[in-house]
């Protein structure tokens, strides 16, 4: 990639230098730091409320900070008010936080969206290690390209097809009628990551041959989930993550990130999701999950925790429990290791009903 692609790299400046926010990142490890991280493309939901609790539980079982980060950087999915709803409902459970994007804290802004510059810098590490390059490909191409099924979470391999074919961004997006503009792919290596995840124990994937050359974002600085959350992770100190098993596979990839940017690598833990009686994620499909809707309908928050703990082994059934109780009875191990089900005993517990 041609030393005019980069967007003013301090050339053989590490980027924990180049980051205002990532300097001295390694003096912030020696306290756990944790992080919530919604979306505001949807409403939070019980899956997603039992998600952020684990979270939020490990940090404050160590004595940590709790950091809220607001992911919105899919800006077509993005819903008005969805980030205000999500503190809301976060904030009725019980759940609270040291840095974030209405508290602030040394690391703002802490919304996605604020923060392209950092990923522009480190998107410019990537080019000057001939890592990341622009990709023209609609997911027609790449299918037609397919010779063989690959795992993944129904990813589609992507073989480089666009690795040697442009010279620039710039050149790769005059072939393009807006809205489509380029991706931006990174190189990817062949060989084995693995990492242990704290519920599941070692994981193991060659993304070279079940992935292929992965997108880092559909923008012109590279602003996307999968560059974005390591270099924000890494800028904020972040030293554990624990999420739905859903992101176990992108975890590889974000490996190879952390690595090829010399950024510290937090630990992981993988839990299982919950999932509707036909072995589908929540949905509208599945009624009103919404922590919003079970908020107007006058349920208790107390009432609403001591499910999400009973699903995770730590309650008996039909307790009513706050945020701050389950800090003692936080235990990882306890948590099952198939995913939880939204039976109809549960949601005439919560008086969860048809979606409106």
């Amino acid at each position: 990639m041609p030393i005019s692609e980069r967007h003013d790299a301090k050339h053989g400046q590490h980027i924990l230098e180049q980051i205002p926010s990532l300097h001295n990142t390694a003096c912030m490890t020696e306290r756990v730091r944790g992080r919530l991280a919604p979306s505001p493309t949807g409403a939070l939901h019980l899956g997603n409320a039992r998600s952020f609790l684990i979270a939020w539980l490990s940090v404050r079982a160590q004595g940590g900070t709790v950091v809220l980060r607001m992911e919105d950087l899919d800006h077509p999915k993005v819903k008005q008010g969805a980030s205000e709803q999500a503190l809301e409902d976060l904030r009725w459970l019980g759940l609270d936080w040291d840095e974030g994007s209405d508290v602030g804290g040394p690391h703002v802004p802490y919304t996605q969206s604020g923060r392209s510059e950092n990923y522009r810098t480190a998107l410019d590490r990537l080019l000057e290690q001939n890592l990341a390059y622009p990709c023209t490909c609609s997911r027609k191409d790449v299918e037609s390209a397919q010779s063989a099924p690959h795992a993944g979470e129904g990813d589609i391999r992507y073989p480089g097809m666009c690795r040697e074919r442009w010279i620039s961004y710039k050149e790769a997006a005059t072939i393009l009628t807006p809205p489509r503009i380029p991706a931006w792919r990174f190189r990817t290596p062949v060989g084995e990551t693995s990492f242990d995840d704290a519920f599941w124990g070692e994981q193991r994937q060659d993304v070279w041959e079940t992935v292929g050359d992965f997108v880092l974002g559909r923008h012109p600085d590279g602003a996307g989930y999968m560059l974005a959350v390591v270099v924000d992770d890494a800028a904020m100190g972040i030293t554990e993550v624990i999420r739905g098993d859903d992101l176990m596979t992108p975890t590889h990839r974000q490996l190879l990130l952390y690595k090829s940017l010399d950024l510290p690598i937090p630990s992981f833990a993988h839990v299982p999701l919950v999932i509707g009686e036909d072995g589908r994620r929540l949905a509208k499909r599945h009624g009103d999950t919404r922590i919003a809707a079970l908020r107007e309908q006058g349920e208790s928050a107390r009432k609403t925790l001591g499910l999400l703990a009973w699903w995770c082994g730590w309650a008996e059934w039909g307790e009513e429990l706050s945020a701050g109780e389950l800090i003692d009875r936080y235990d990882l191990s306890s948590i099952p290791r198939e995913p939880v089900v939204l039976t109809e005993r549960v949601k005439e517990y919560l008086g969860v009903g048809a979606l409106k």
